[in-house]
């Protein structure tokens, strides 16, 4: 039975992966062609098997390691736009900018390379089956899964799975020295991550898409400063799995400018 903290119990089953590798990154693709093109159909399926788009081009993907299995448990990506491409846009840029409130947020402010999204938050159907609750990607809460293949140690951990990639990103974008980072995500779920002290700001309004939708931005000085001692310990840990793996990171410039 899990006695020990949070970072301590999810050390012991998942380590987190940078897709630095053609091998991992179409590992990535693959989860999320599994999930939102097999299982929830928001994308159209493709013959390769593997979920991409134009913004993989300048995205960087994380993956979750089971350990005991060795399947990966989830992905996420870090979208970055290039500075010397202009019009190599975040998806939010692309999809959610007329929704935007410019009273809350001047976009023109921030240098291209400066800021990124966090998207394609996927965890494969194994790991993430919850009763009454179906088409989500992932879940920040409560599941039970009915799965011989893992332990009841084990699938006391899952939950944490997209809390976990969530972090990581975080990390990963705290190492970039960027300004602030973007997500678009149900409002409902905002208020889960605000309770692990992820203290996203809503900035856009509500729209439908895949259900009720906003744009959500997290600055560079809320990035850990909210997070709950269990929570913070565990993005500490994933900083320090995920560090050594990085051998160029994307943004180095800490320019504030």
């Amino acid at each position: 039975m899990d006695c020990g903290s949070l970072a301590e119990n999810f050390n012991l089953y998942f380590e987190i992966k940078f897709a630095g590798s053609t091998i991992l990154r179409e590992e990535s693709f693959r989860i999320r062609h599994a999930v939102y093109c097999d299982e929830l159909g928001w994308e159209p399926r493709r013959e390769n098997g593997m979920e991409t788009d134009e913004c993989d081009d300048y995205a960087f993907a994380l993956l979750l390691l089971h350990k005991r299995t060795g399947q990966y448990a989830g992905t996420a990506r870090l979208v970055i736009p290039p500075p010397d491409k202009p019009d190599s846009k975040l998806p939010f840029e692309s999809h959610c900018m007329e929704s935007v409130n410019s009273e809350l947020i001047d976009l023109s402010e921030f240098r291209r390379g400066s800021f990124s999204e966090i998207s394609r938050l996927a965890v494969p159907e194994a790991f993430r089956r919850r009763l009454g609750e179906k088409n989500i990607p992932y879940v920040v809460n409560e599941i039970n899964l009915d799965n011989d293949v893992f332990s009841e140690e084990e699938r006391r951990n899952f939950p944490n799975i997209a809390i976990g990639l969530y972090l990581s990103i975080i990390a990963l974008t705290q190492m970039c020295h960027h300004r602030a980072m973007f997500v678009v995500v149900e409002p409902r779920l905002k208020k889960r991550l605000e309770r692990l002290g992820l203290a996203f700001e809503q900035i856009g309004e509500e729209m439908d898409y895949h259900g009720t939708r906003a744009l959500f931005y997290l600055p560079e000085h809320k990035f850990t400063s909210a997070l709950n001692p269990e929570v913070l310990e565990l993005f500490h840990l994933l900083k320090q799995q995920l560090a050594p793996q990085l051998l160029l990171y994307p943004y180095l410039s800490k320019d504030k400018g």
